[in-house]
C-alpha cells in the first residue's frame, strides 16, 4: 500500500516515538510503502538541519545526513507533475499532493491542519498519524 507522509510526519517519526514512528516501522517491515517527491526529500533536509533540532539529534547521537540516508532507502521516489494550487496558504502543502497523485497512495498522512480539513485529495484519504495508525495499520 503506497503512502504519502507530510514532513511533519516523517520529522517526528525521525526523532520521537509515536504514531508517526509506528508508520516508519511500518514501512521498514515492508506493510507499507513510503513515496516521497524529490521536492519533500529537500523539504525534509531543511527542515532536519534547523536549529532547534540539533539538541535533539544530539541527544539521538544522529546527523540529519544519516537520518536523510536511511530514509531515501526507504522511501520510494515519485516524479510527480506539477498540480493546480490547491492550498493556498502552503505551497509545500501542493507538493505533498502532487506527490501522492504522482505516487497514485493509497493514503496521504499529516498532521498539517490545512491539508487535515480537506479530507481527502483526488479520491485520496488525508488523515492524522494517529487515525492512519488505529484505521489502517491497526488492521493489517
Amino acid at each position: 500500500m503506497r503512502v504519502v507522509t507530510d514532513t511533519n510526519v516523517i520529522v517526528s517519526a525521525l526523532l520521537w516515538m509515536g504514531a508517526p514512528q509506528k508508520i516508519l516501522i511500518a514501512a521498514e517491515k515492508a506493510q507499507v510503502t513510503l513515496c516521497v517527491s524529490p521536492a519533500l526529500l529537500q523539504e525534509l533536509v531543511g527542515v532536519l538541519e534547523r536549529p532547534k533540532f540539533t539538541q535533539r539529534l544530539r541527544d539521538l547521537r544522529v546527523s540529519a545526513a544519516e537520518l536523510m540516508s536511511g530514509y531515501v532507502r526507504l522511501a520510494h521516489v515519485v516524479l510527480p507533475q506539477r498540480v493546480p494550487r490547491v492550498v493556498a496558504t502552503d505551497v509545500a502543502d501542493d507538493e505533498v499532493l502532487a506527490c501522492a497523485f504522482a505516487a497514485r497512495a493509497k493514503y496521504i498522512v499529516s498532521g498539517d491542519s490545512d491539508l487535515l480539513r480537506m479530507r481527502s485529495y483526488m479520491r485520496i484519504p488525508i488523515l492524522s498519524p494517529t487515525a492512519f495508525v488505529r484505521d489502517v495499520l491497526d488492521q493489517l
